[in-house]
């Protein structure tokens, strides 16, 4: 095995593989390296992925090396005269894992998924065999590596970096089979990862309806708050029109969890300024989908001493007001007081 550099604070760990040699496929030792800081794997190779996180995007690049097997044989193919290519891939495709096996190793379970049957794409599923009780899970969606012309979802090794990945984790895990060059040349492989996004949308806008994949339904985190899920279609303000503004608005790279989009979850505004806020007022409606992360708001705000004046009415939709004279009169009426009677 060729000697790894070792950054401070990584941990050194063995993984069993099978591999092809002269003498034919047998188990093969990777050494994987795992951070403490960021508790993502970084695996010796030569190919590099794009992982998100639903609703928590991370950028991870993987490596993947194994002594055994040549780098020309990563990239083994004959290029043919109609513009295909034959591909001698160093490592065999394998199913999905359904289902464990007495005296199977397999941390994880998969299943294959539709995306495009016109363009032969799928999506293959990873989920922890044991998932941890009572918690919900984030999504990974994995892009596997081969220069946009080699492997796919099923070849052995990315096949096995999933299962791991959503067992270490936990996560659950999306593989994405894209279309590969020069068969299908640029933008095609950008397409499928697009619809492979798209997809997950449509998963979590019908999370409690008939056509949402079961896993998801069971164990994928949505950070979703009832109000917004109860309102997922609302007309004046529907879930995926409000996940969009707020994709616009944020600083790039961002996620929901930014303390300009969630003051909960602490930031620049840990650092006591909550605590001088002056006296707040808040109108909210029960028709609204935000209204119960005003609700938490609230709370918290509350919990820190600041004084807030709260009004919540279950009459009533994201920006009434503006279509109700006597929903916007109420509302006057309760700014004035709160304006003068505060000191």
């Amino acid at each position: 095995m060729e000697k790894l550099l070792k950054p401070p604070g990584h941990q050194h760990l063995q993984r069993r593989w099978l591999l092809h040699g002269s003498s034919g496929w047998s188990r093969k030792d990777f050494n994987i390296d795992y951070h403490p800081f960021t508790s993502l794997p970084s695996i010796n190779s030569s190919s590099c992925i794009l992982l998100f996180i639903s609703l928590r995007i991370y950028y991870l690049v993987l490596t993947m090396l194994a002594s055994s097997v040549k780098l020309t044989d990563l990239c083994d193919f004959v290029e043919n005269p109609d513009g295909s290519l034959t591909r001698n891939s160093p490592f065999p495709d394998v199913p999905p894992t359904e289902q464990i096996t007495p005296g199977s190793k397999e941390l994880s379970l998969s299943k294959d998924i539709p995306l495009n049957p016109n363009n032969k794409t799928f999506l293959r599923l990873f989920r922890p065999l044991n998932p941890p009780q009572n918690t919900k899970l984030p999504l990974i969606i994995y892009f596997h590596g081969g220069g946009f012309v080699l492997y796919s979802a099923a070849t052995l090794v990315f096949h096995q970096t999933c299962s791991d990945m959503a067992s270490h984790f936990p996560a659950l895990v999306l593989s994405v089979d894209y279309r590969l060059a020069p068969e299908h040349r640029l933008p095609a492989a950008y397409e499928d990862a697009m619809e492979s996004i798209k997809w997950v949308q449509k998963q979590v806008l019908d999370i409690n309806g008939p056509s949402c994949e079961p896993w998801f339904k069971e164990y994928l985190d949505f950070s979703r708050t009832e109000s917004e899920k109860r309102l997922i279609n609302d007309p004046v303000l529907p879930l995926a029109i409000s996940d969009r503004m707020w994709a616009l608005s944020l600083p790039e790279d961002t996620d929901r969890d930014h303390e300009y989009c969630n003051p909960i979850v602490g930031g620049s505004l840990e650092k006591n300024k909550i605590e001088r806020l002056p006296r707040c007022f808040f109108r909210g409606y029960g028709g609204d989908p935000l209204v119960d992360k005003q609700k938490e708001l609230v709370k918290m705000l509350e919990s820190r001493g600041v004084d807030v004046v709260a009004r919540f009415d279950e009459d009533g939709f994201h920006g009434v007001e503006i279509f109700d004279p006597a929903k916007a009169k109420a509302l006057y009426d309760y700014v004035k007081e709160f304006v003068y009677t505060t000191v």
